[in-house]
């Protein structure tokens, strides 16, 4: 992850300081260095700057004035293994701006992707892009996944003409379980079954913010939570006072399992089963892998959508 910071930094200064690499000549099969864009000198503000870069982040990589050498390594010219460090800072971007105007940002890259191959049928340029965007943005693993960001790219992939009958069906359904609980929007509510024995729900449970986690008891994933939680102070200061209230819900139909070992989950959360395998089986929430964590304010609304735990525990701190 240190890894992976340093080379954003490096190459937002790159990005806001106009350097970067030249294209080189197109001779075939040599590779060229991924084309940085430069911010215009004019933009100044620090919002702007940001709403341009990530609109314009693609546009020398895909201009359809020029088509370079492709292989299975290579797209437009450049090294896939070039472009995947790219997509990274892309995608980091995107979560750094509003919502609605990273959605419209991801809209337009899915917009130059489909001219580019238009423009050039024999390219790999769609097939490969599509790939990796989908891999960054709605991979579980993945550091910088965002439903809410890939939902618009998804939603056109379900309507393309570029993809064949039966991916457009999966992009459909992936664009359906995209759009459930966004960001901004009033949680689904569901009933559980906490660790007394006593019938609850979501909705019933008051507090400045709460932390929903669908998790298993094996899961190591999900016992590093549980240690960072125990571990630093000022979360645990919000837990005791009642401002944050951590709620762990055992989805899986094992429940002997999850009674086993219940106990393990520290006293001060909330903990539960899903009586009735609604939340996998209704498809109430988009849990692809656990843990799966949202953060929710008051209202129950989503401010943190299956985000990866340290973006959400720097909310909270913060």
């Amino acid at each position: 992850m240190k890894r992976f910071v340093s080379g954003l930094l490096a190459a937002l200064m790159l990005l806001g300081c106009g350097g970067g690499h030249k294209s080189k000549a197109p001779a075939a099969p040599a590779t060229r260095d991924f084309p940085l864009i430069e911010v215009p000198a004019m933009i100044t503000e620090p919002e702007e700057r940001l709403e341009w870069l990530t609109a314009h982040f693609w546009d020398k990589f895909t201009d359809p004035g020029k088509l370079y050498f492709s292989d299975s390594l290579t797209v437009n010219g450049v090294k896939i293994s070039d472009i995947e460090p790219q997509m990274g800072v892309f995608a980091t971007l995107l979560q750094e701006e509003p919502l609605g105007m990273g959605q419209a940002a991801v809209s337009a890259w899915y917009n130059r992707l489909d001219a580019f191959q238009t423009t050039f049928p024999e390219s790999n340029m769609f097939s490969e892009m599509t790939e990796l965007t989908s891999r960054y943005l709605y991979d579980p693993n993945s550091p910088v996944r965002n439903e809410d960001l890939y939902l618009p790219f998804v939603k056109k992939l379900a309507e393309s003409s570029l993809v064949d009958e039966a991916a457009r069906e999966r992009y459909a359904w992936d664009a359906r379980n995209c759009s459930l609980n966004q960001t901004g929007t009033v949680a689904a509510d569901f009933p559980f079954i906490d660790t007394a024995g006593k019938r609850r729900t979501l909705h019933s449970i008051k507090a400045d913010l709460l932390l929903m986690i669908f998790g298993n008891p094996d899961c190591q994933a999900c016992k590093e939570i549980v240690e960072t939680l125990e571990s630093v102070p000022e979360l645990q200061s919000l837990i005791s006072s009642g401002t944050l209230k951590v709620v762990d819900i055992y989805i899986d139909e094992d429940i002997d399992l999850w009674k086993s070992k219940s106990a393990t989950y520290p006293a001060k959360w909330i903990n539960g089963y899903d009586p009735n395998y609604d939340i996998r089986g209704d498809r109430l929430y988009n849990v692809r892998a656990v843990p799966s964590v949202y953060l929710l304010d008051a209202d129950k609304r989503v401010i943190f959508k299956d985000s990866p735990i340290e973006r959400i525990f720097q909310a909270i701190l913060n």
